[in-house]
């Protein structure tokens, strides 16, 4: 099958920026779930991110940057898994705040010493990997993929081919097989008749070369370090027709479309390249700005960025397809979900036509107020007295007032870290908490 399709130019800095922020707004509103066992996105978050993202995904039929992302922030620690659901840690509610550019370059290199899959398990219609011993680490091949992405001449595209033929004559070979013998466990179909092991049937394109691509395609054009120029992945590469089951495909890999790649400014900061960050070109013309109205709407005088549009949600009711409404109950929801008021108030601060009414900053005062009045200790054991006489004993004790306070006159309260030395102690006192 030929592929006529003509290729298509992308270019991922600008909408990469505005697609972290939409990313991290999901998990901050506990959009984003992966599985516990594998750390992947589910198939509803994909559908999710997809919706979410600036322009969509690279194909509309083939989950790339959606993939990715979630993966992104586990490996670069700022979101972590609560049973299936993705939350921000502290580290991610911070990068809501700092500078983009700043937080894709520290997910580029945490990816390379700590991704959250091998690559290669992309490339799914190759089979065996699974099998003991067969693949080596993924951790050095990526790295050897990022030494070659580094000689990229910025600014300038290079076809795949070329680099692939750099990289081979550079001793950049991200080596997929463990040895000569994980060859025959390889196969695309028949491990007996299609084994990789053959002469001839493992071509360094065919292995190294699509590991290649998946890291190139799927986190760097994803995290907007190259500019991207494909065609759909059909037909576009013919290297494994000759392998048994070949004929029964249309593509190896979701990547082999990948026909050109361009370092950009983004990327030789991420890289380690330039020290500082400037725009490959001027930003888009910022999202529309906003009216905050004395009764507590705010107002999109146009159309809002998904990252704008999640922020407020988190914050606010939306009660109309361009008016959110604040109130006590939504900033409250907010607190209580860990949003922080400070963060919704410089966002309206800084988009705002006109100064945020006295409704508002009354209202935003008010809530803090009542924030403040209630305080979490975290979980604590419950221990009922036969009396209030041995409640006192207790709890003037030298060695066990450190360790427990009194609820009322009758029982006591004992946080989890202290019970072993509350028991111990209690002992000396002559006295037994049972089991």
């Amino acid at each position: 099958m030929q592929n006529n399709d003509k290729p298509q130019e992308w270019p991922t800095e600008q909408e990469a920026l505005a697609n972290l922020q939409a990313v991290l707004e999901l998990c901050a509103a506990g959009q984003v779930k992966c599985s516990e066992k594998t750390h992947r996105p589910s198939a509803a978050t994909i559908r999710t991110v997809t919706a979410h993202l600036a322009h969509g995904d690279f194909y509309p039929d083939e989950p790339i940057a959606a993939f990715a992302w979630p993966l992104l922030l586990q490996a670069g620690g700022l979101a972590g898994l609560d049973g299936t659901r993705l939350r921000l840690t502290p580290k991610g509610r911070a990068a809501l705040g700092n500078p983009p550019a700043e937080t894709i370059r520290g997910l580029w290199q945490r990816w390379l010493t700590h991704a959250v899959i091998d690559e290669f398990s992309r490339i799914d219609q190759i089979k065996g990997q699974g099998i003991r011993n067969v693949l080596t680490a993924a951790k050095p091949r990526r790295q050897t993929v990022a030494k070659a992405l580094a000689t990229c001449p910025p600014g300038e595209w290079i076809e795949i081919d070329t680099l692939f033929t750099i990289m081979r004559r550079g001793n950049m070979s991200p080596t997929i097989a463990r040895t000569d013998r994980a060859l025959w466990r390889l196969c695309l179909q028949d491990p007996e008749y299609g084994s990789l092991g053959y002469d001839g049937f493992h071509d360094w394109t065919l292995l190294e070369g699509r590991y290649t691509l998946a890291v190139l395609f799927e986190y760097a054009g994803t995290l907007g370090l190259i500019d991207l120029d494909f065609v759909h992945p059909d037909g576009a590469r013919d290297d494994f027709r000759d392998n048994w089951g070949g004929d029964d495909l249309d593509a190896l890999s979701r990547y082999d479309g990948l026909l050109a790649i361009r370092l950009n400014a983004l990327g030789t900061y991420a890289l380690g390249l330039t020290d500082t960050y400037h725009p490959t070109a001027p930003a888009a013309a910022g999202a529309p700005p906003l009216k905050v109205l004395p009764n507590l709407d705010v107002v999109a005088t146009g159309e809002l960025p998904a990252a704008d549009r999640l922020l407020l949600s988190a914050y606010a009711e939306q009660t109309a397809d361009r008016v959110w409404t604040v109130s006590s109950t939504t900033l409250l929801t907010a607190i209580g979900t860990g949003r922080d008021l400070t963060e919704f108030t410089t966002f309206l601060t800084q988009r705002a036509e006109h100064d945020l009414p006295g409704t508002l900053t009354t209202l935003v005062k008010d809530v803090r107020r009542r924030a403040a009045q209630l305080t979490d200790l975290g979980r604590l054991r419950v221990i009922e007295c036969a009396d209030p006489a041995l409640a006192a004993l207790i709890t003037h004790d030298r060695g066990l007032r450190a360790l427990c306070r009194p609820i009322g006159d009758r029982h006591l309260a004992i946080a989890p870290g202290q019970e072993p030395k509350f028991r111990k102690t209690l002992l000396r006192l002559g006295y037994v908490l049972p089991s």
